[in-house]
């Protein structure tokens, strides 16, 4: 993707990378360099031709190792240095990837000499399990060997049964239906959207299942967004990135689909012109093979479509018509395609930072077009017009806007794209908003939650919050509905408000249909702040805590709902006050579609978890039936004093629907002991009878304890570190279903044999 250079559009002229693309390290920004400032005085960053971009990263080329047939740099040339940042994945090709070998992800690889091949003295090492995001190049991967840990695959000979990491890597959760509640603050409904391009970790180096560790970007404004695009992909590694699993049954969840990356990059960066012809090679019947294989690659792993960014120069008239036909072809097997405005309909790499006839007929041929940072007023004007004519939606162009570096210090002239005194002219399209927890100093959970939560919903100086303009969606419409606040991190795992051995975790999957609002509003001036807390939960790793003075009462709204309403409903909530905090009473507000906020008395806050049962039917006046249209919390501190009130759970029901039934046939695929005496498991199973929300693993300690050790949506799992326990010879490890309300099944149970020390 090509930043400004002497447009006007959000973010100024270029200025030089300050992040490290998709590898995950970031750095500061150069302090007091002004947008489009070269910042070469403390980076080495050398200037580049006028149409050739700089990937992110590239201010440390001596810090990394290039695979064969990669460029360090691009060459010099007269005229300012200018950003490209979908280049950004590039800078994975120089990144120090996780040392594994390649036995288990041998699907669809091409065929390299040296390929993930171990060190010396590691012959007798154990294999590592673990699965990862998958990744591919078209067919024929670059000269030379690939740097340690990366696997050279092609996509032209991928099977969905030859691959062995599928099982970690597929989806469960299915797309959810979203409505749009009435608008709040400003913010506006069917007009702009959102579009968010977000690098979760490197593309030869991203988990499928999460990890021992809380520090990940755990996003939770889903609300606000329309599309997710899992950004990635290198000249070094692999040109296509498919998402996680975990990544997208949390968007799926919340109503988001999420599409995968492909990156032709520009050839200064590593790119080769044949791989944009092996993307396009024809069949016999005229279609395209590799478009073929991303469908049903999208398919096999549960995910919505793909992003499309064509960068490599050299192509002809030829090379564009494919190209569109490819998209045509792509979009027609029912998937979602994104175009980012780069590659020209006569071959050319012209960024053109609207849409006009050089463009337009990949906007036609894709669902939607990410025009490029340099746009003008004039330009996205224009661009919306023009999609207009075509018959489609102005708000299937996304307005590209460039956060990796400075977040919300971002220079953007936001009324170009949402003018609050007239329609909103096209969508907003943000370029890497993790910036929220790479560059932060603190990045642990609360801290980055409380900075992501000012980049989406507080609008400040130049900054424009995104809630500010784009009203938010909700999937809150069937019973029985739950929510332990699990963000999908956590620096312990809880059950019923007790700690359960285990450590810090990661893991999107089992992130809750999150609060799209959670806000005060009716109460004190300063309101109490609302937000994720990690320091005590119910079940899993947070809780949603109050904290403040409260001289009078508090309203605190949570979600918009469609949820319905009969005299059996009840709505159930799990909460505690800290210690110090003035005690508080509760009461549960809603809007039962009568256009009047009803309030039900909910106890009142001890030291302990207490759970409240509140027969939410009362809402309906003598009616028979009704909805609910908004949840939410009362406070009250009868003595005015400060609060720090934890709710922990919150469920809305109409009767207590069976539990699942235990997971059937545990298997351990695979087991690696290490040298430290600890296990790596791979564990499968098939799936429970009834609704099942995700499943849950606990090893049985000697004693009667259990120790967490993960969880997953779907039906394989991995344990990085299964720990022997007062020398047992077996260990148990107990797999469980855990339905919507958190009612979990009998375990099932597998059992893993030690291997004797003195049998070797």
């Amino acid at each position: 993707m090509h930043g400004p250079n002497d447009r006007s559009g959000p973010t100024g002229s270029a200025r030089p990378t300050v992040g490290a693309g998709a590898t995950g390290s970031a750095h500061p920004a150069v302090p007091g360099a002004p947008a489009g400032a070269a910042g070469a005085a403390d980076r080495s960053v050398p200037p580049t031709p006028a149409h050739g971009p700089v990937p992110a990263g590239a201010d440390e080329p001596a810090r990394r190792s290039a695979p064969a047939g990669t460029t360090h740099r691009a060459p010099a040339a007269d005229g300012p240095a200018r950003r490209a940042v979908l280049a950004a994945g590039f800078a994975t090709a120089f990144a120090a990837p996780l040392t594994r070998p390649s036995a288990a992800r041998a699907a669809g690889r091409a065929d390299s000499p040296g390929r993930g091949a171990p060190s010396a003295g590691a012959a007798h090492a154990p294999p590592d399990l673990q699965p990862y995001a998958s990744y591919w190049f078209p067919d024929t991967p670059p000269p030379g060997t690939p740097p340690p840990g990366v696997v050279w695959r092609g996509l032209a000979r991928w099977r969905p049964e030859d691959d062995p990491d599928l099982p970690f890597n597929r989806s469960s959760v299915p797309l959810a239906p979203r409505f749009t509640p009435p608008p709040r603050d400003g913010a506006r409904a069917g007009q702009a959207r959102i579009s968010a391009l977000v690098s979760f970790a490197p593309t030869s180096g991203h988990p499928s299942q999460g990890g021992p560790t809380a520090d990940h970007y755990a996003f939770t404004h889903w609300a606000r967004l329309d599309e997710l695009v899992f950004w990635g992909g290198s000249s070094g590694e692999g040109l296509i990135l498919a998402p996680t699993a975990p990544v997208v049954d949390a968007a799926h969840r919340h109503g988001v689909p999420v599409l995968g990356t492909v990156f032709l990059p520009p050839a200064a960066f590593g790119g080769r012109l044949e791989w944009t012809r092996d993307l396009l090679r024809r069949g016999p019947d005229g279609g395209f093979p590799l478009a073929g294989r991303l469908a049903a690659v999208a398919r096999a792993y549960g995910f919505d479509g793909w992003f499309l960014n064509a960068e490599t120069e050299g192509g002809d008239a030829r090379l564009g018509a494919d190209m569109r036909d490819f998209v045509a072809h792509l979009s027609a097997s029912g998937l979602r395609v994104t175009w980012y405005d780069a590659l020209a309909i006569s071959g050319d790499v012209a960024w053109q930072n609207e849409l006009n006839d050089r463009n337009d007929a990949f906007f036609r041929a894709a669902s939607t077009m990410f025009v490029n940072f340099g746009w003008t007023r004039g330009g996205l004007r224009s661009s919306g017009e023009r999609a207009e004519a075509m018959g489609r939606d102005r708000y299937e162009l996304w307005a590209g806007v460039d956060v990796e570096a400075r977040g919300w210090d971002t220079p953007v002239d936001w009324d170009a794209v949402l003018p609050p005194d007239r329609p909103h002219v096209t969508s907003l399209g943000l370029y890497r908003p993790e910036w929220t927890w790479k560059q932060a100093t603190d990045r642990s959970p609360a801290a980055f939650h409380a900075r992501d939560d000012r980049f989406w919903t507080l609008t400040d100086g130049t900054w424009r919050a995104p809630a500010a303009s784009v009203a938010d969606r909700s999937t809150l419409t069937a019973l029985p509905f739950a929510t332990v606040f699990n963000t999908g991190h956590g620096l312990g795992w809880y059950e019923r408000g007790r700690p359960v051995p285990s450590g810090p975790w990661h893991h999107l999957g089992l992130q809750d249909r999150l609060p799209g609002r959670r806000r005060v509003t009716s109460g004190p001036d300063p309101a109490p702040s609302v937000g994720y807390d990690f320091a005590d939960a119910w079940h899993g790793g947070g809780s949603l805590l109050v904290a403040g003075p409260l001289p009078e009462p508090a309203t605190v709204e949570l979600y918009a709902a469609r949820l319905p309403l009969s005299p059996s409903t009840v709505v159930e909530l799990t909460y505690r006050r800290d210690a110090g905090s003035s005690p508080v009473r509760v009461e549960f507000v809603a809007d039962a579609g009568d256009g009047r906020a009803g309030v039900l008395a909910a106890g009142r806050a001890g030291p302990a978890w207490t759970t409240v049962t509140v027969r939410a039917g009362a809402l309906l006046r003598g009616r028979a039936r009704g909805t609910l249209r908004t949840l939410g919390v009362r406070l009250t501190a009868p003595g005015g004093g400060p609060v720090r009130w934890r709710l922990g759970r919150l469920a809305v029901r109409d009767g207590v629907p069976k539990p699942p039934g235990r997971p059937d046939r545990p298997e351990i695929t695979a087991a690696a002991v290490r040298p430290d005496g600890t296990a790596a498991l791979r564990l499968a199973w098939r799936a429970s009878a009834g609704t099942v929300r995700h499943y849950e693993l606990r090893q049985r300690l000697p004693g009667g304890g259990l120790r967490f050790l993960g969880g997953t949506c779907g039906h394989a799992s991995y344990v990085p570190e299964l720990r022997r326990t007062a020398g047992e010879a077996v260990t148990c490890v107990e797999v469980r279903a855990v339905d919507e309300l958190y009612a979990s099944s009998a375990p099932a149970v597998v059992r893993f044999r030690w291997p004797n020390p003195n049998s070797r």
